[in-house]
């Protein structure tokens, strides 16, 4: 198939996508302003302020497939986040709306009733969205115990301090970030990883994330790798910024062996694979995970630890013989119930959550520091995780309780 003919194939899917879109705002928006005439006469018009001012940013942005302007922290406040909140709670208010009008018929209260279950859903949701906040801002330290077949003696005891999915931005609160990088320092780990997403889509944000970061140090190094929200910044200019700003090492399909009495382990970084896909706008194939370039100069017979922002890598790590995998990514879908082994993002991935064990490998999936998108986290609070390694006949990892920070 032509390219050609292949781009006007996706060019009309994506006008089908756009017409459905612009159907359904229509449907939920107007559903809304009607109901809202039981509250007062021109609350529709409020209604329909509210609809232009969270879906003609939207479309503008689908239509650049990103903002041609770097958005500072008022915009991503008081344009973004509204319009995320809002289009999250749309669907669930718009139907209720419906389903009360369409009750409400049968007493001739059609307004009243819509009106009622539309806004007691949105109160509703506003307290979970809330609950929410404030999950966001409770970080908390959790210790994991990670024993390693095979671990040198040397390395018995040594702590990792794992930070992830940061997605630092002019918005993130620059009171939170200090609590992180207090808390890191606190721990005096050996070793700091920085599991990707350090930024929240653009390159500009880089020195938001230096200027809470860049003092951070270890004995055996700080090492920070890719996640896809650093390739839909642009990698080359992430990567590129992060050196000139911090001394961390900067580790994509590479590796590093770090000494202790005598003996040595090998630290590894991935690449991720939002850096093949050639769907997104800037894919970048010298960031695209390779497990072998990766390891191809570990030693043979070395303990391996691998950082690997997604948690899919670790299959094809786990087969090399890699140790132990940290990785991020996932959120846990910033819901979870912890206690079920659930997230919001088991449904849609095998590894979503928690810890991992196939054979001696070993994977801990961070549930991430920040957040994505709005500031929501409940039971998958915003953690720094302090592995400590221990040298063990049987691989194992033991969870231990969030602790507040």
């Amino acid at each position: 198939m032509s390219d050609a003919r292949r781009g006007g194939r996706a060019g009309a899917r994506g006008g089908t996508i756009l017409a459905r879109f612009l159907a359904y705002e229509v449907a939920s928006w107007t559903a809304l302003a009607v109901a809202s005439r039981a509250l007062w006469t021109f609350a529709p018009f409020v209604v329909a302020a509210l609809a232009l001012y969270t879906t003609i940013p939207l479309l503008l942005f689908v239509r650049w497939r990103g903002w041609p302007f770097y958005p500072g922290a008022l915009f991503r406040l008081l344009v973004v986040r509204v319009l995320l909140y809002t289009q999250l709670i749309l669907p669930f208010a718009a139907g209720g709306a419906v389903i009360g009008m369409l009750l409400g018929l049968a007493f001739g209260r059609a307004l009243l009733l819509g009106f009622s279950v539309g806004a007691a859903i949105v109160a509703g949701t506003g307290i979970v969205l809330l609950a929410g906040y404030f999950g966001s801002r409770r970080l908390v330290v959790r210790e994991v115990e990670a024993r390693v077949r095979g671990l040198p003696a040397a390395f018995d005891g040594l702590r990792i301090a794992q930070i992830s999915d940061l997605h630092v931005g002019p918005h993130t609160p620059r009171r939170f970030l200090s609590r992180v990088a207090d808390a890191v320092k606190r721990a005096a780990p050996d070793i700091i990883a920085v599991t990707g997403d350090v930024v929240d889509d653009r390159a500009e944000d880089v020195p938001w994330y230096a200027a809470a970061f860049a003092g951070l140090d270890a004995p055996l190094g700080v090492y920070v790798i890719p996640g896809n929200h650093d390739i839909y910044a642009g990698w080359d200019a992430v990567s590129r910024s992060l050196r000139q700003r911090t001394d961390a090492t900067i580790l994509v399909n590479d590796s590093r062996l770090v000494e202790r009495r005598g003996a040595r382990l090998a630290i590894v970084g991935t690449g991720d694979p939002a850096a093949g896909d050639h769907r997104i706008k800037a894919p970048n194939e010298s960031a695209a995970p390779d497990v072998d370039r990766a390891l191809a100069r570990v030693p043979a017979s070395t303990t391996v630890v691998a950082f690997a922002h997604n948690p899919a890598l670790w299959p094809g790590l786990a087969e090399r013989g890699v140790a132990l995998t940290l990785s991020g990514h996932t959120h846990w879908g910033q819901f979870a119930l912890p206690r079920l082994g659930w997230s919001l993002a088991s449904p849609f991935l095998e590894h979503a959550m928690g810890a991992h064990r196939a054979g001696d490998a070993l994977l801990y999936i961070n549930p991430g520091t920040g957040y994505w998108g709005i500031p929501f986290r409940l039971g998958a609070f915003p953690e720094i995780t302090i592995v400590t390694l221990r040298s063990a006949d049987e691989a194992s990892l033991e969870i231990g309780k969030p602790l507040a920070a």
